[in-house]
């Protein structure tokens, strides 16, 4: 009967040493099972980041390539002289001679702006084919007033034509979009 009891005893010793084996493991395996949970769900955070932030940089590029487009249509102050240039090519082409009376900047508005004074001279058709160009220029032009005379002799037409011009101010030269007015600005 020893011999049965110390099987028994030693059957349920390895018993619970083997149950006191499985909760610990047990133990671990959960425990790490929460370590692999939250490392699931932070990587599952970074890529929807990463996700984000390759979307949000498709879409700046794409922005940025419609500020540029949009920019274009604005005539900066760095842009004056070229802009001028363009409208007295333009004349040239069609058999006119445009020339730039004034060139100023328009009181304060909503939106920056320049006022341009031209005179184009030239046969009936070019002179009305040049103003059309450049009402039509890839500009924001605006005709304020056109008015249209013949020379003494019949030969020659002339136009006189005042445009608003839209414009965008350099923050370089210090002028106050809001107001039109020079502030200083200082250099680094």
């Amino acid at each position: 009967m020893k011999r049965a009891f110390a099987s028994l005893l030693f059957a349920s010793t390895l018993l619970l040493a083997a149950l006191i084996a499985y909760g610990y493991g047990y133990y671990l395996i959960s425990k790490k099972t929460v370590a692999v949970a939250e490392l699931e769900q932070s990587i599952l955070a970074k890529t929807e980041t990463a996700s984000r932030v390759s979307s949000a940089r498709a879409a700046l590029a794409e922005i940025s390539g419609d500020e540029a487009a949009v920019q274009a249509y604005f005539v900066s102050q760095e842009q004056v002289v070229p802009f001028i240039d363009a409208l007295q090519s333009t004349g040239a082409s069609l058999g006119t001679k445009v020339e730039v009376l004034s060139v100023s900047q328009k009181p304060a508005t909503d939106h920056p702006a320049l006022g341009v004074t031209l005179a184009i001279t030239g046969p009936f058709d070019g002179v009305f084919r040049t103003a059309g160009a450049i009402e039509f220029a890839p500009y924001d032009v605006t005709v304020d007033t056109f008015g249209l005379s013949q020379d003494a002799g019949g030969t020659s037409w002339r136009a006189n034509v005042t445009l608003t011009v839209g414009s965008t101010l350099s923050t370089k030269s210090g002028v106050s979009p809001a107001t039109g007015t020079t502030t200083p600005t200082a250099t680094p």
